[in-house]
């Protein structure tokens, strides 16, 4: 049977990362936990090490450099890679081996749904779901098909350092970047039956009216230029 090995970046999320790892260990306790830290100064990394010895400092921001850092240092077949505000519910490692055991599968995401979301996000978040579902069904292989979003993405680890892995480049986007290069050496796939729930602290904190025009623009440069817009990427926490 393959393994699964569950990667996170982070970077100042002492507020966030002990419900997110309290919460894996609980619906997964055998599980390859490793978290990457990209240069905290709060109790982010102390926090971590209460709940994995595989917490490794890189002392550098770049949410790639961080993911990258992690797949080298993964035993697992296939390796999930989760933002630090991410609840996932119990069967999420069994949802994942069970899309893993078609061998021409190479990626795979899921629905992504607010924690406690206000009307207004829920539906933006289900209809986001949506276009995410059918592009990957219906669209063929091209930079404007719709791909993972970093709440939640998992890779066949083989297929991941094939295509280069994340590009360290990019500030975002990052999950797109890999889909369309994953999608032209096997099937990415959207796991129908599994949703993982996540803070809605940027949307908040800008509103989903600027939040869907700053993708907007990032999305636009990657598309004409290979890289996003921005250089980094603010941390909001």
């Amino acid at each position: 049977m393959e393994t699964i090995s569950v990667i996170i970046p982070t970077l100042q999320e002492e507020k966030y990362i002990e419900k997110t790892l309290s919460n894996l260990v609980k619906v997964a306790p055998k599980i390859e936990l490793i978290v990457v830290d990209g240069g905290s100064t709060d109790r982010t990394v102390e926090t971590a090490k209460l709940f994995t010895d595989k917490v490794f400092q890189i002392g550098e921001r770049g949410i790639s450099k961080a993911k990258n850092c992690g797949a080298k240092r993964a035993r697992g077949e296939i390796v999930v890679f989760l933002d630090a505000d991410v609840i996932v519910p119990y069967g999420f490692l069994e949802k994942v081996l069970k899309t893993f055991k078609n061998p021409k599968v190479v990626g795979a995401t899921c629905h992504n749904m607010p924690v406690q979301p206000k009307p207004l996000e829920f539906v933006y978040f289900f209809l986001f779901n949506l276009l995410t579902r059918v592009s990957i069904a219906v669209l063929p292989k091209t930079k404007f098909k719709y791909g993972s979003r970093g709440e939640f993405m998992a890779v066949r680890k083989s297929e991941f350092f094939r295509v280069g892995g994340f590009n360290e480049k990019m500030a975002c986007l990052e999950d797109y970047d890999l889909t369309f290069r994953l999608s032209g050496r096997g099937k990415f796939v959207f796991i129908e039956d599994l949703t993982v729930y996540e803070s809605m602290r940027r949307v908040r904190k800008f509103g989903l009216s600027k939040i869907s025009r700053i993708w907007t623009t990032e999305l636009l440069a990657w598309l004409v230029y290979g890289v996003p817009k921005s250089k980094v990427w603010k941390v909001v926490r």
